[in-house]
């Protein structure tokens, strides 16, 4: 009789834990629906940036033309091109290349100026360019930015110097939207040489910003002076991260503290994510408003986790799909992205962060978009 109840006991227990594991159709990152398949979007929102001019996106468009190329712009460039590669279509990489051409000659006056880690990352795009194609005007082009975040400039700030004295960037600011800016450019300019110098000292900055403001939780203050731990300023520490991951070797010293980082953060963001996918303005706040940058640059960071094997498919892919079906319901039938966060400074202030402007068509949910679509496909 003893031997029967525990059999029932254990068949019971079966039961229930089969009711609540994932299924595998919940964190298939392969199959979608129609009209949410990364091929899809990608192509939409690939398409509307070709169509738009620079700077000039969503319902923010300035009255003037842009005096330069913004971080925005590149960091969609920059998604759209690895869109056109991991998809084959050489025809829509070409367009992309297209669009830069003029930078040479009559926009050359739109090329940002080598002195604040928000124009720095500009240099990404014209190394993918260049890894395309092998072109040495965009090999010189691109490593003039990255060359130029680590030389000091005569006119440098002591705070600047100081950071510049101790082997970082003399760029370092310990706001979490750096460690996108800074390691997305050094990243490219190893991948486009071999040179470890590149990659190695954007990992060293990593471990200063990972040791500076993350928090005992897994989550990240926008900055020591803002200790808010706001979505789409996470979000780039997310992306950050699944990058120099994918690219840095396996023998440098400091992956072993970015991968604990990075584990940290993504247990968080499991556990704060909402039950339709989202993620909120301030991610641990139940009164913010969910918010799609932040939220897909977060799904961009699971989905090259799990597609690595650094995260758990069932737990992480199952968080990614649901996140990325979720965006998809967020794009209008002008393919843009709503709810995105504007532009944001620092501000030690809860009603700073939940009282932005959301945005529709911004480039800052634009580009993490074309991440998402282009790693789901890798």
């Amino acid at each position: 009789m003893t031997v029967m109840i525990r059999l029932l006991s254990f068949l019971f227990a079966l039961l229930l834990t089969a009711g609540t594991q994932a299924k595998p159709n919940d964190y298939d990152l392969k199959r979608f629906p129609n009209g949410k398949t990364p091929l899809e979007i990608g192509t939409r929102i690939a398409e509307k940036f070709l169509d738009t001019p620079h700077s000039r996106y969503g319902n923010t468009r300035p009255a003037t033309p842009p005096t330069q190329i913004t971080y925005p712009d590149v960091c969609t460039w920059l998604g759209g091109m690895w869109f056109a590669e991991v998809t084959g279509n050489d025809q829509l990489f070409s367009r992309f290349e297209s669009r830069f051409a003029p930078l040479f000659d009559r926009e050359a006056h739109l090329l940002p100026k080598a002195n604040h880690v928000d124009n720095n990352v500009f240099g990404s795009v014209p190394l993918e360019l260049y890894l395309k194609t092998k072109q040495q005007k965009y090999l010189d082009l691109g490593l003039k930015y990255a060359n130029e975040q680590w030389i000091v400039p005569d006119n440098a700030r002591p705070v600047e110097k100081a950071w510049a004295s101790k082997g970082y960037s003399w760029q370092t600011r310990i706001w979490i939207d750096d460690m996108f800016m800074i390691t997305a450019v050094q990243a490219q300019a190893y991948r486009a040489t071999g040179d470890r110098k590149y990659i190695d000292r954007a990992a060293r900055e990593m471990v200063l910003y990972l040791d500076t403001i993350q928090l005992p939780n897994g989550l990240f203050y926008h900055s020591p002076e803002a200790q808010f731990p706001w979505g789409r300023g996470n979000g780039w520490m997310a992306a950050g991260m699944a990058e120099i991951l994918r690219i840095l070797p396996e023998d440098n010293p400091d992956r072993p503290r970015i991968m604990k980082g990075y584990h940290k953060m993504m247990a968080a963001l499991l556990k704060f994510q909402e039950p339709d996918g989202m993620w909120r303005q301030i991610i641990d706040d139940p009164e913010a408003w969910k918010e799609t940058s932040g939220t897909a640059m977060f799904t961009y960071a699971m989905i090259t986790g799990v597609k690595n094997g650094w995260l758990d498919k069932r737990s992480y892919g199952a968080a990614a799909r649901k996140a990325w079906i979720a965006l998809t319901g967020y794009i209008n039938s002008e393919d843009e992205l709503t709810e995105v966060c504007e532009g944001t400074n620092i501000k030690n202030d809860r009603n700073h962060y939940l009282q932005r402007k959301r945005i529709v068509g911004d480039l800052h949910g634009q580009a993490p978009l074309l991440w998402c679509a282009m790693a789901l496909l890798r």
